[in-house]
Protein backbone atom coordinates (compact mmCIF):
# COMPACT_ATOMS: atom_id res chain seq x y z
CA UNK A 1 0.00 0.00 0.00
CA UNK A 2 1.44 3.36 -0.99
CA UNK A 3 1.28 6.39 1.29
CA UNK A 4 1.49 10.02 0.22
CA UNK A 5 3.52 12.33 2.45
CA UNK A 6 3.99 16.10 2.44
CA UNK A 7 5.79 15.95 -0.93
CA UNK A 8 3.94 13.17 -2.74
CA UNK A 9 4.79 9.47 -2.81
CA UNK A 10 8.47 8.54 -2.47
CA UNK A 11 10.01 5.10 -2.18
CA UNK A 12 13.29 3.22 -2.55
CA UNK A 13 13.89 2.07 -6.13
CA UNK A 14 13.41 -1.68 -6.41
CA UNK A 15 11.68 -1.87 -3.03
CA UNK A 16 8.35 -0.07 -3.38
CA UNK A 17 9.23 2.04 -6.43
CA UNK A 18 8.56 -0.74 -8.94
CA UNK A 19 6.90 -1.05 -12.33
CA UNK A 20 3.96 -2.85 -10.75
CA UNK A 21 3.32 -0.10 -8.20
CA UNK A 22 3.71 2.63 -10.83
CA UNK A 23 1.12 0.93 -13.00
CA UNK A 24 -1.22 0.56 -10.04
CA UNK A 25 -0.72 4.23 -9.22
CA UNK A 26 -1.59 5.16 -12.82
CA UNK A 27 -4.66 2.92 -12.65
CA UNK A 28 -5.70 4.65 -9.40
CA UNK A 29 -5.40 8.05 -11.04
CA UNK A 30 -7.37 6.85 -14.06
CA UNK A 31 -10.18 5.58 -11.79
CA UNK A 32 -10.21 8.89 -9.94
CA UNK A 33 -10.36 10.93 -13.15
CA UNK A 34 -13.11 8.75 -14.58
CA UNK A 35 -15.25 9.04 -11.45
CA UNK A 36 -14.77 12.84 -11.49
CA UNK A 37 -15.71 12.98 -15.21
CA UNK A 38 -12.43 14.69 -16.18
CA UNK A 39 -10.78 11.78 -18.00
CA UNK A 40 -11.42 13.45 -21.37
CA UNK A 41 -9.34 16.49 -20.34
CA UNK A 42 -6.10 14.52 -20.07
CA UNK A 43 -3.03 14.99 -17.91
CA UNK A 44 0.48 16.49 -18.18
CA UNK A 45 3.37 14.27 -17.03
CA UNK A 46 7.07 15.06 -16.61
CA UNK A 47 10.19 13.52 -15.12
CA UNK A 48 13.57 14.48 -13.68
CA UNK A 49 17.04 12.93 -14.05
CA UNK A 50 16.66 10.15 -11.49
CA UNK A 51 17.16 6.51 -12.33
CA UNK A 52 14.05 5.05 -14.03
CA UNK A 53 12.22 8.40 -14.11
CA UNK A 54 11.60 8.41 -17.88
CA UNK A 55 10.71 4.73 -17.90
CA UNK A 56 8.24 5.29 -15.06
CA UNK A 57 6.42 7.94 -17.09
CA UNK A 58 6.17 5.57 -20.04
CA UNK A 59 4.82 2.80 -17.82
CA UNK A 60 2.19 5.17 -16.42
CA UNK A 61 1.26 6.39 -19.91
CA UNK A 62 0.60 2.81 -21.06
CA UNK A 63 -1.97 2.36 -18.28
CA UNK A 64 -3.60 5.76 -18.79
CA UNK A 65 -3.83 5.17 -22.55
CA UNK A 66 -5.55 1.82 -22.00
CA UNK A 67 -8.12 3.73 -19.95
CA UNK A 68 -8.63 6.23 -22.79
CA UNK A 69 -6.82 9.08 -20.99
CA UNK A 70 -4.50 11.30 -23.03
CA UNK A 71 -1.06 12.05 -21.56
CA UNK A 72 0.86 15.18 -22.54
CA UNK A 73 4.37 13.91 -21.93
CA UNK A 74 7.19 16.43 -21.58
CA UNK A 75 9.73 14.34 -23.49
CA UNK A 76 12.93 15.44 -21.73
CA UNK A 77 13.98 15.80 -18.11
CA UNK A 78 12.30 18.91 -16.75
CA UNK A 79 11.83 21.03 -13.61
CA UNK A 80 8.85 20.22 -11.43
CA UNK A 81 7.68 23.88 -11.58
CA UNK A 82 7.35 23.52 -15.37
CA UNK A 83 4.69 20.83 -14.93
CA UNK A 84 2.87 22.89 -12.30
CA UNK A 85 2.93 25.92 -14.60
CA UNK A 86 1.56 23.95 -17.55
CA UNK A 87 -1.27 22.44 -15.51
CA UNK A 88 -2.18 25.93 -14.25
CA UNK A 89 -1.87 27.72 -17.61
CA UNK A 90 -3.89 25.10 -19.48
CA UNK A 91 -6.49 24.48 -16.76
CA UNK A 92 -5.85 20.75 -16.63
CA UNK A 93 -7.45 18.69 -13.86
CA UNK A 94 -4.21 16.88 -12.98
CA UNK A 95 -0.47 16.80 -13.52
CA UNK A 96 2.14 14.31 -12.41
CA UNK A 97 5.90 14.55 -11.95
CA UNK A 98 8.21 11.55 -11.53
CA UNK A 99 10.76 12.69 -8.95
CA UNK A 100 11.88 12.22 -5.37
CA UNK A 101 12.95 15.87 -5.18
CA UNK A 102 15.84 16.24 -2.70
CA UNK A 103 15.76 12.65 -1.35
CA UNK A 104 18.86 10.41 -1.69
CA UNK A 105 19.57 8.87 -5.11
CA UNK A 106 18.13 5.47 -4.13
CA UNK A 107 14.65 7.06 -4.01
CA UNK A 108 12.18 7.94 -6.71
CA UNK A 109 8.52 8.86 -6.57
CA UNK A 110 5.52 10.78 -7.87
CA UNK A 111 4.23 14.25 -7.17
CA UNK A 112 0.56 14.83 -7.98
CA UNK A 113 -0.80 18.23 -8.95
CA UNK A 114 -4.42 19.31 -9.18
CA UNK A 115 -6.25 22.03 -11.07
CA UNK A 116 -4.51 25.36 -10.77
CA UNK A 117 -1.12 23.61 -10.67
CA UNK A 118 -1.35 22.96 -6.94
CA UNK A 119 0.16 20.19 -4.85
CA UNK A 120 -2.54 17.62 -4.16
CA UNK A 121 -4.10 18.18 -0.74
CA UNK A 122 -4.85 15.52 1.85
CA UNK A 123 -8.32 14.77 0.50
CA UNK A 124 -6.88 14.22 -2.96
CA UNK A 125 -4.04 12.00 -1.76
CA UNK A 126 -6.41 10.00 0.46
CA UNK A 127 -8.51 9.41 -2.65
CA UNK A 128 -5.41 8.20 -4.50
CA UNK A 129 -4.56 5.80 -1.70
CA UNK A 130 -8.12 4.46 -1.71
CA UNK A 131 -8.15 3.92 -5.47
CA UNK A 132 -4.69 2.34 -5.28
CA UNK A 133 -6.04 -0.17 -2.76
CA UNK A 134 -8.92 -0.99 -5.12
CA UNK A 135 -6.54 -1.45 -8.05
CA UNK A 136 -4.27 -3.59 -5.92
CA UNK A 137 -7.22 -5.74 -4.89
CA UNK A 138 -8.18 -6.25 -8.51
CA UNK A 139 -4.64 -7.32 -9.35
CA UNK A 140 -4.64 -9.84 -6.51
CA UNK A 141 -7.83 -11.28 -7.99
CA UNK A 142 -6.06 -11.76 -11.30
CA UNK A 143 -7.05 -8.49 -12.97
CA UNK A 144 -3.91 -6.34 -13.41
CA UNK A 145 -4.19 -2.89 -15.03
CA UNK A 146 -4.77 -3.00 -18.77
CA UNK A 147 -1.87 -1.70 -20.88
CA UNK A 148 -1.58 -0.08 -24.32
CA UNK A 149 2.00 -0.36 -25.64
CA UNK A 150 3.69 3.04 -25.60
CA UNK A 151 4.32 3.34 -29.35
CA UNK A 152 0.75 2.26 -30.07
CA UNK A 153 -0.52 4.88 -27.63
CA UNK A 154 1.53 7.54 -29.46
CA UNK A 155 0.07 6.53 -32.82
CA UNK A 156 -3.43 6.66 -31.33
CA UNK A 157 -2.85 10.19 -30.04
CA UNK A 158 -3.16 9.07 -26.42
CA UNK A 159 0.46 10.06 -25.73
CA UNK A 160 1.53 13.45 -27.03
CA UNK A 161 5.24 14.18 -26.64
CA UNK A 162 6.01 17.90 -26.41
CA UNK A 163 8.20 20.47 -24.63
CA UNK A 164 6.52 23.59 -23.14
CA UNK A 165 9.77 24.95 -21.67
CA UNK A 166 9.71 28.16 -23.69
CA UNK A 167 6.27 29.12 -22.36
CA UNK A 168 7.45 28.53 -18.79
CA UNK A 169 10.63 30.56 -19.29
CA UNK A 170 8.70 33.40 -20.96
CA UNK A 171 6.31 33.47 -18.01
CA UNK A 172 9.20 33.94 -15.57
CA UNK A 173 10.85 36.59 -17.76
CA UNK A 174 7.57 38.54 -17.90
CA UNK A 175 7.62 38.87 -14.11
CA UNK A 176 11.28 39.86 -13.71
CA UNK A 177 12.91 43.26 -14.30
CA UNK A 178 15.23 42.01 -17.01
CA UNK A 179 16.32 45.51 -18.03
CA UNK A 180 17.64 46.26 -14.54
CA UNK A 181 19.65 43.04 -14.63
CA UNK A 182 21.03 43.79 -18.11
CA UNK A 183 22.48 47.07 -16.88
CA UNK A 184 24.52 45.44 -14.10
CA UNK A 185 26.62 42.87 -15.95
CA UNK A 186 26.46 40.37 -13.10
CA UNK A 187 28.63 37.26 -12.86
CA UNK A 188 26.63 34.30 -11.58
CA UNK A 189 27.67 30.78 -10.64
CA UNK A 190 25.07 28.03 -11.04
CA UNK A 191 25.01 24.59 -9.45
CA UNK A 192 22.05 22.50 -10.65
CA UNK A 193 23.40 19.64 -8.51
CA UNK A 194 23.22 17.29 -11.51
CA UNK A 195 19.52 18.09 -11.72
CA UNK A 196 17.22 19.79 -14.22
CA UNK A 197 17.48 23.57 -13.76
CA UNK A 198 20.49 24.44 -15.90
CA UNK A 199 18.70 25.01 -19.24
CA UNK A 200 16.01 27.25 -17.76
CA UNK A 201 18.31 29.30 -15.55
CA UNK A 202 21.09 29.68 -18.12
CA UNK A 203 18.53 30.82 -20.70
CA UNK A 204 16.91 33.40 -18.42
CA UNK A 205 20.19 34.80 -17.12
CA UNK A 206 21.86 34.82 -20.52
CA UNK A 207 18.96 36.81 -21.97
CA UNK A 208 19.55 39.26 -19.09
CA UNK A 209 23.21 39.54 -20.23
CA UNK A 210 24.62 37.92 -17.12
CA UNK A 211 27.92 36.07 -17.26
CA UNK A 212 26.87 32.57 -16.26
CA UNK A 213 29.24 29.81 -15.17
CA UNK A 214 27.93 26.36 -14.30
CA UNK A 215 29.22 23.43 -12.26
CA UNK A 216 27.72 19.95 -11.80
CA UNK A 217 25.47 20.15 -14.86
CA UNK A 218 26.04 16.70 -16.40
CA UNK A 219 23.50 13.92 -16.03
CA UNK A 220 24.38 11.79 -13.00
CA UNK A 221 21.65 9.67 -11.40
CA UNK A 222 23.83 9.39 -8.27
CA UNK A 223 24.09 13.20 -7.95
CA UNK A 224 27.85 13.08 -7.56
CA UNK A 225 27.46 10.84 -4.53
CA UNK A 226 25.78 13.61 -2.53
CA UNK A 227 22.28 14.43 -1.42
CA UNK A 228 20.68 16.61 -4.16
CA UNK A 229 19.58 19.15 -1.55
CA UNK A 230 21.11 22.66 -1.58
CA UNK A 231 22.40 23.06 1.96
CA UNK A 232 25.59 24.23 3.67
CA UNK A 233 27.19 20.78 3.46
CA UNK A 234 26.46 20.07 -0.21
CA UNK A 235 27.33 23.52 -1.60
CA UNK A 236 30.97 23.78 -0.56
CA UNK A 237 32.12 23.51 -4.18
CA UNK A 238 29.82 26.37 -5.12
CA UNK A 239 31.16 28.44 -2.23
CA UNK A 240 34.73 27.97 -3.43
CA UNK A 241 33.72 28.75 -6.99
CA UNK A 242 32.00 32.02 -6.03
CA UNK A 243 35.10 33.17 -4.14
CA UNK A 244 37.63 32.03 -6.73
CA UNK A 245 35.73 33.53 -9.67
CA UNK A 246 34.60 36.74 -7.90
CA UNK A 247 30.94 35.99 -8.59
CA UNK A 248 28.14 38.30 -7.47
CA UNK A 249 26.02 35.35 -6.35
CA UNK A 250 26.01 31.55 -6.42
CA UNK A 251 22.71 29.76 -7.03
CA UNK A 252 21.90 26.07 -6.59
CA UNK A 253 18.70 24.10 -7.04
CA UNK A 254 17.71 20.66 -5.81
CA UNK A 255 17.17 17.60 -8.01
CA UNK A 256 13.86 18.73 -9.53
CA UNK A 257 14.51 22.50 -9.25
CA UNK A 258 11.68 23.45 -6.92
CA UNK A 259 14.05 24.43 -4.07
CA UNK A 260 16.90 26.89 -4.00
CA UNK A 261 20.21 27.35 -2.21
CA UNK A 262 22.28 30.55 -2.31
CA UNK A 263 25.90 31.57 -1.77
CA UNK A 264 26.37 35.32 -1.31
CA UNK A 265 29.11 37.52 -2.79
CA UNK A 266 31.36 36.80 0.23
CA UNK A 267 31.10 33.03 -0.25
CA UNK A 268 28.73 32.60 2.70
CA UNK A 269 25.86 30.10 2.57
CA UNK A 270 22.55 31.89 2.89
CA UNK A 271 20.07 29.76 4.83
CA UNK A 272 16.69 29.26 3.10
CA UNK A 273 15.13 31.16 6.01
CA UNK A 274 17.30 34.15 5.09
CA UNK A 275 16.32 33.84 1.43
CA UNK A 276 12.66 34.06 2.37
CA UNK A 277 13.25 37.04 4.64
CA UNK A 278 15.39 38.97 2.16
CA UNK A 279 12.94 38.46 -0.71
CA UNK A 280 9.93 39.46 1.40
CA UNK A 281 11.84 42.54 2.57
CA UNK A 282 12.76 43.36 -1.05
CA UNK A 283 9.18 43.02 -2.33
CA UNK A 284 7.83 45.23 0.47
CA UNK A 285 10.54 47.90 0.66
CA UNK A 286 11.94 48.20 -2.85
CA UNK A 287 9.06 47.08 -5.09
CA UNK A 288 6.38 48.59 -2.89
CA UNK A 289 4.15 45.52 -2.97
CA UNK A 290 1.70 44.95 -0.13
CA UNK A 291 0.57 41.72 1.49
CA UNK A 292 1.08 39.21 4.29
CA UNK A 293 3.38 36.20 4.15
CA UNK A 294 2.94 32.50 4.88
CA UNK A 295 5.45 30.09 6.44
CA UNK A 296 5.28 26.61 7.87
CA UNK A 297 5.77 25.67 11.53
CA UNK A 298 9.49 24.95 11.06
CA UNK A 299 10.39 28.23 9.33
CA UNK A 300 11.91 31.36 10.85
CA UNK A 301 9.82 33.82 12.84
CA UNK A 302 11.96 36.63 11.44
CA UNK A 303 9.29 36.76 8.74
CA UNK A 304 6.81 37.74 11.45
CA UNK A 305 9.02 40.66 12.48
CA UNK A 306 9.42 41.91 8.91
CA UNK A 307 5.69 41.59 8.26
CA UNK A 308 4.81 43.48 11.44
CA UNK A 309 7.18 46.36 10.62
CA UNK A 310 5.32 46.92 7.34
CA UNK A 311 1.87 46.58 8.93
CA UNK A 312 1.39 43.05 7.60
CA UNK A 313 0.79 39.63 9.14
CA UNK A 314 2.60 36.30 8.93
CA UNK A 315 0.46 33.15 8.84
CA UNK A 316 1.68 29.77 10.14
CA UNK A 317 0.64 26.46 8.52
CA UNK A 318 1.71 22.78 8.74
CA UNK A 319 4.68 21.50 6.71
CA UNK A 320 3.75 20.79 3.08
CA UNK A 321 3.61 23.36 0.32
CA UNK A 322 -0.04 22.56 -0.34
CA UNK A 323 -0.82 24.31 2.96
CA UNK A 324 1.29 27.31 2.03
CA UNK A 325 -0.28 27.78 -1.41
CA UNK A 326 -3.78 27.31 0.01
CA UNK A 327 -3.20 29.92 2.73
CA UNK A 328 -1.64 32.30 0.21
CA UNK A 329 -4.77 32.11 -1.92
CA UNK A 330 -7.01 32.58 1.11
CA UNK A 331 -5.14 35.65 2.41
CA UNK A 332 -3.79 37.08 -0.89
CA UNK A 333 -0.32 36.70 0.63
CA UNK A 334 2.68 38.22 -1.09
CA UNK A 335 5.12 35.37 -0.49
CA UNK A 336 5.08 31.92 1.04
CA UNK A 337 7.86 29.50 1.80
CA UNK A 338 9.59 26.99 3.98
CA UNK A 339 12.95 26.52 5.69
CA UNK A 340 13.91 23.75 3.27
CA UNK A 341 14.31 26.20 0.38
CA UNK A 342 10.92 26.22 -1.35
CA UNK A 343 9.04 29.45 -2.01
CA UNK A 344 6.68 31.20 -4.38
CA UNK A 345 5.39 34.74 -4.89
CA UNK A 346 1.90 36.04 -5.56
CA UNK A 347 1.15 36.04 -9.28
CA UNK A 348 3.49 33.16 -10.08
CA UNK A 349 2.63 29.43 -9.88
CA UNK A 350 0.82 27.89 -6.91
CA UNK A 351 3.83 25.89 -5.81
CA UNK A 352 7.50 26.28 -5.03
CA UNK A 353 9.84 27.24 -7.85
CA UNK A 354 13.60 27.44 -7.41
CA UNK A 355 14.12 28.83 -10.90
CA UNK A 356 11.77 31.78 -10.40
CA UNK A 357 13.22 32.41 -6.92
CA UNK A 358 16.72 32.52 -8.42
CA UNK A 359 15.66 35.03 -11.07
CA UNK A 360 14.00 37.22 -8.44
CA UNK A 361 17.14 37.19 -6.28
CA UNK A 362 19.25 38.30 -9.24
CA UNK A 363 16.73 41.06 -9.92
CA UNK A 364 17.01 42.16 -6.29
CA UNK A 365 20.80 42.50 -6.51
CA UNK A 366 20.45 44.49 -9.73
CA UNK A 367 17.60 46.78 -8.64
CA UNK A 368 19.01 47.62 -5.19
CA UNK A 369 22.54 48.06 -6.48
CA UNK A 370 23.75 46.32 -3.34
CA UNK A 371 25.48 43.02 -2.77
CA UNK A 372 23.45 40.29 -1.16
CA UNK A 373 25.72 40.36 1.90
CA UNK A 374 24.98 44.10 2.29
CA UNK A 375 21.22 43.64 2.09
CA UNK A 376 21.38 40.89 4.71
CA UNK A 377 23.46 43.17 6.93
CA UNK A 378 20.80 45.89 6.60
CA UNK A 379 18.10 43.44 7.66
CA UNK A 380 20.06 42.19 10.68
CA UNK A 381 20.80 45.74 11.80
CA UNK A 382 17.10 46.58 11.61
CA UNK A 383 15.58 43.38 13.00
CA UNK A 384 18.39 41.72 14.94
CA UNK A 385 19.80 38.22 14.49
CA UNK A 386 18.06 34.94 15.21
CA UNK A 387 19.92 31.63 15.34
CA UNK A 388 18.48 28.32 14.21
CA UNK A 389 19.61 24.72 14.65
CA UNK A 390 18.03 21.84 12.78
CA UNK A 391 18.86 18.15 13.22
CA UNK A 392 17.57 14.91 11.72
CA UNK A 393 17.34 11.62 13.59
CA UNK A 394 16.65 8.14 12.20
CA UNK A 395 14.68 5.58 14.19
CA UNK A 396 13.15 2.11 14.17
CA UNK A 397 9.40 1.61 13.84
CA UNK A 398 9.26 0.77 17.53
CA UNK A 399 11.09 3.98 18.50
CA UNK A 400 8.80 6.02 16.25
CA UNK A 401 5.77 4.72 18.14
CA UNK A 402 7.47 5.50 21.47
CA UNK A 403 8.41 9.03 20.44
CA UNK A 404 4.97 9.70 18.98
CA UNK A 405 3.30 8.56 22.20
CA UNK A 406 5.55 10.78 24.34
CA UNK A 407 5.06 13.93 22.26
CA UNK A 408 1.65 13.63 20.65
CA UNK A 409 -0.42 11.42 22.96
CA UNK A 410 1.00 11.91 26.45
CA UNK A 411 2.10 15.45 25.50
CA UNK A 412 5.19 15.31 27.68
CA UNK A 413 8.01 17.85 27.47
CA UNK A 414 11.51 18.08 28.90
CA UNK A 415 12.16 20.58 31.67
CA UNK A 416 13.31 23.83 30.08
CA UNK A 417 14.52 27.00 31.75
CA UNK A 418 12.47 29.43 29.64
CA UNK A 419 8.82 30.27 30.38
CA UNK A 420 6.48 28.67 27.84
CA UNK A 421 3.83 30.78 26.16
CA UNK A 422 1.99 27.91 24.45
CA UNK A 423 2.40 24.48 22.88
CA UNK A 424 0.96 23.61 19.45
CA UNK A 425 0.30 20.18 17.97
CA UNK A 426 -0.68 21.50 14.54
CA UNK A 427 2.19 19.53 12.98
CA UNK A 428 4.41 17.76 15.49
CA UNK A 429 5.05 19.30 18.89
CA UNK A 430 6.01 22.99 18.82
CA UNK A 431 6.86 24.91 21.98
CA UNK A 432 6.62 28.71 21.85
CA UNK A 433 8.58 30.56 24.53
CA UNK A 434 7.61 33.89 26.01
CA UNK A 435 10.88 35.43 24.78
CA UNK A 436 9.83 34.80 21.15
CA UNK A 437 11.93 31.68 20.60
CA UNK A 438 10.58 28.23 19.77
CA UNK A 439 11.47 24.57 19.29
CA UNK A 440 9.64 21.89 17.32
CA UNK A 441 9.97 18.12 16.97
CA UNK A 442 8.10 16.55 14.05
CA UNK A 443 8.28 13.47 11.85
CA UNK A 444 9.31 14.08 8.24
CA UNK A 445 6.61 13.53 5.66
CA UNK A 446 9.14 12.51 2.97
CA UNK A 447 11.80 10.45 4.77
CA UNK A 448 11.93 8.13 7.84
CA UNK A 449 13.32 10.86 10.11
CA UNK A 450 12.43 12.88 13.18
CA UNK A 451 13.37 16.53 12.75
CA UNK A 452 14.06 19.05 15.50
CA UNK A 453 14.20 22.78 14.72
CA UNK A 454 14.96 25.47 17.28
CA UNK A 455 15.23 29.25 16.95
CA UNK A 456 16.41 31.69 19.62
CA UNK A 457 18.34 34.96 19.88
CA UNK A 458 21.52 33.28 21.18
CA UNK A 459 23.33 30.40 19.51
CA UNK A 460 24.37 28.70 22.75
CA UNK A 461 20.77 28.64 23.98
CA UNK A 462 19.64 26.99 20.75
CA UNK A 463 22.23 24.24 21.14
CA UNK A 464 21.25 23.68 24.78
CA UNK A 465 17.53 23.37 23.98
CA UNK A 466 18.16 20.89 21.17
CA UNK A 467 20.36 18.79 23.47
CA UNK A 468 17.64 18.80 26.12
CA UNK A 469 15.11 17.50 23.61
CA UNK A 470 17.56 14.89 22.35
CA UNK A 471 18.21 13.62 25.88
CA UNK A 472 14.52 13.64 26.76
CA UNK A 473 13.59 11.55 23.71
CA UNK A 474 16.69 9.34 23.82
CA UNK A 475 17.89 10.46 20.38
CA UNK A 476 21.32 10.21 18.78
CA UNK A 477 22.50 11.83 15.54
Amino acid sequence: MIRFGTGGWRAVIGDEFTRANIQLLAKALAMKMQEENVADQGICIGYDRRFLSKEAVMWACEVLAAEGISSRFVNRSSPTPLIMYYVMANDLPYGMMVTASHNPAIYNGFKLFTRGGRDADELQTQDMERYFALAEGEMERGNPPALMPYEEAKKAGLVIEFNPLNDYIDNIISGIDMEAIRKKGLRIALDPMYGVSQTSLKTILSIARCEVETIHERHDTLFGGKLPAPNAETLRSLQNYVIDRYCDIGIATDGDADRIGVIDDQGEFLHPNDILVVLYYYLLKYKGWIGPCVRNVATTHMLDHVAKSFGQRCYEVPVGFKYISSKMQETNALIGGESSGGLTVRGHINGKDGIYAAALLVEMVAVTGRHLSEIMRDIREEYGTIYMEEHDYSFTKERKREIYKILMEDKLLPEMEFPIEKVSYLDGCKVYFQNGGWIIARFSGTEPLLRIFCEMEKKEIVKTLVKEFEHFLGLTL
